[in-house]
């Protein structure tokens, strides 16, 4: 196995390609942050990952985060959820996530504000906006997000809200996918101008292994990475 192989290299790459990416954009490179997606992958990925410098990992389950996070337990790991998240798995969230950057309806903010009085702590999270049309994509309409958020400031100050997140649209043409990029950018510079409460807006998590560099052309602060860190994935067999 050569180096470029190993994960230390391929995170390497990621890194510079993320720096050539900024350089591009006239953007300093630190002002985008590597959200290293760990999803399916096991816990000895994971420590690698950790012996490197990584502490704070993207997860899409609910379950996955809680057996992970007790077999890492005292390690200081952070653990954002970056899936879509059911009602029914709020009290999960409330409990074991660091930050859940898929909020995106009224009815699990609720939840999760209810959850986390219980639990009697505050969430830092993202309103996930939808910015594509593909059904398979979740998220909020864009022009329900202005009522959402200052309902989210007078009612669940629970919840932190930090920015904003969205999927692109899977697509071969890079223009399309820049569009959703530059979508939600412009969203976020219009709620700005509402200067919204306890709201803040600074950070875009926009842009996964496929189309990061185009993310950080139109504004992303996170970018979400897996499989061009951890290597392909290997899903079960369906039953």
């Amino acid at each position: 196995m050569t180096v470029e192989d190993t994960m230390a290299g391929r995170l390497a790459r990621i890194q510079q390609r993320i720096a050539d990416a900024c350089a591009r954009a006239g953007r300093a490179p630190g002002s985008v942050v590597l959200l290293p997606v760990s999803k399916t992958f096991d816990v000895d990925a994971i420590r690698e990952a950790m012996a490197l410098g990584l502490n704070r990992f993207g997860e899409n389950k609910t379950q996955e985060i809680r057996q992970k996070a007790a077999a890492l337990a005292g390690q200081g790991l952070e653990w954002v959820l970056i899936g879509h998240l059911q009602t029914n798995k709020s009290k999960d969230a409330a409990r074991d996530a660091t930050e859940v950057q898929s909020l995106d309806r009224p009815d699990l903010a609720e939840a999760l504000h209810r959850r986390l009085l219980n639990e009697g702590r505050t969430l830092d999270v993202l309103v996930q906006v939808k910015t594509s049309t593909e059904p398979s994509k979740f998220g909020m309409a864009a022009e329900d997000v202005p009522a959402f958020l200052r309902r989210i400031a007078t009612e669940f100050p629970t919840l932190k809200v930090k920015g904003l997140m969205t999927l692109a649209v899977n697509s071969p043409d890079p223009e399309a996918v820049r569009a959703c990029f530059s979508a939600l950018r412009q969203l976020r510079d219009r709620l700005r101008d509402e200067d919204i409460a306890g709201i803040s807006l600074d950070r875009l998590s926009m842009g996964m292994s496929g189309d990061f560099e185009l993310a950080i052309e139109e504004g992303s602060t996170e970018v979400r990475i897996g499989t061009a860190i951890f290597g392909a994935r290997t899903y079960p067999d369906p039953q």
